[in-house]
């Protein structure tokens, strides 16, 4: 196998499924949607690539004979959400959605989860993440009690101020989370979310940790780790496949030091695969239904991507893919992936 690089734009898709209205999604189109909201896209590199090739977007024109081949991802899996789709991207199918929880998290799980932990808890509801912290921050802060919630995705959240419950403490008690939530209760990831700051001003830090369900092995990663390469993970690829074939992680602090350190390997690897998750474009403006910056941390990476070509060899191929997608509502949403590759 020759070196591949595959980079996730995190919530960036590109019309609905076909399966989009059994989860009330109909007509969900993040990049259509941003299109529309911006004015246009502004996207040279991407749309040279032939990302108007995908489907129609407002300034962002199909591109006959792009050096890349461009289509839509239609995925297989029930489900919606990061553990979902990265998986799936590696040949792992989910076929019945991982638990959610509209109401919140039950007594046999919230019980057993105080108990061990030593600790109360506040929230226990589906909520925006910057939002809960600053509605029950102080609350935490005062009384020590974990902050819990959810979201549409199949996720348990535990979320602490840094000064409150330091994160080598989060860390442990979202393990516990993690050991208590299996069988029915196998929520795809328990994340552990710390913020500092003081009340009305709180924000969460770079220190996120996810804690996933083992995916069904052997997978693509497998299958390159025993045709003899290794695979590096850039961002929370680790977190996502609970490090199961990953012989290299490399956390980020951004978008931009992601970037940074997906050339760095590109420069230094022989055969290998570098799996990247650029996160920004759903943490800090997908969840938060914002448009206009959604589109500038795009902008940031299509002003990055031709570097990528310069620094690799003739035999890489890099991809670029997408994965979890929301633009209408803070949940996600049921839409394509679009992808293009060099030919």
């Amino acid at each position: 196998m020759p070196r591949a690089c595959v980079i996730v734009l995190d919530a960036v898709g590109a019309g609905e499924l076909p399966d989009a209205g059994d989860y009330g999604d109909e007509g969900s189109d993040t990049l259509g949607n941003v299109a529309r909201a911006v004015g246009g896209l502004d996207l040279p590199s991407l749309e040279a690539l032939g990302l108007g090739n995908v489907e129609p977007l407002e300034g962002c024109p199909p591109q006959a004979g792009a050096p890349a081949v461009a289509g839509r991802l239609i995925e297989r899996s029930k489900g919606k959400d990061t553990t979902t789709g990265h998986w799936e991207l590696m040949g792992v199918v989910t076929p019945q959605p991982m638990p959610t929880y509209a109401h919140g998290f039950p007594h046999d799980v919230i019980d057993p989860f105080m108990h061990r932990t030593g600790r109360g808890v506040l929230g226990n509801k589906p909520a925006s993440g910057t939002e809960i912290i600053q509605e029950l921050g102080e609350e935490h802060q005062r009384t020590g009690k974990w902050i819990v919630y959810t979201s549409a995705d199949s996720v348990f959240q535990l979320a602490a101020h840094e000064e409150t419950i330091p994160l080598a403490e989060l860390f442990d008690g979202s393990r516990i989370a993690r050991e208590i939530l299996t069988g029915k209760h196998a929520v795809g990831r328990v994340i552990a979310r710390p913020f500092i700051g003081e009340p009305g001003n709180y924000e969460r830090t770079a220190n996120r940790h996810d804690f996933s369900l083992e995916p069904r092995r052997p997978n693509y990663l497998t299958l390159v780790r025993e045709a003899g390469r290794e695979v590096h993970g850039v961002g929370k690829i680790s977190d996502i496949f609970a490090g199961q074939d990953i012989d290299h992680s490399h956390p980020t602090k951004s978008n931009v030091d992601g970037i940074n350190q997906t050339e760095q390997l590109l420069r230094e690897l022989g055969d290998a695969l570098i799996f990247t998750n650029l996160v920004e474009t759903d943490m800090l403006w997908g969840h938060r239904n914002d448009p206009v910056n959604f589109h500038r941390c795009l902008q940031d990476f299509d002003r990055r991507l031709p570097d990528l070509p310069r620094i690799t060899r003739a035999s890489t191929r890099c991809c670029s893919h997408t994965s979890r997608d929301t633009t209408r509502r803070a949940a996600s949403t049921k839409v394509s992936l679009p992808t293009s590759a060099p030919r």
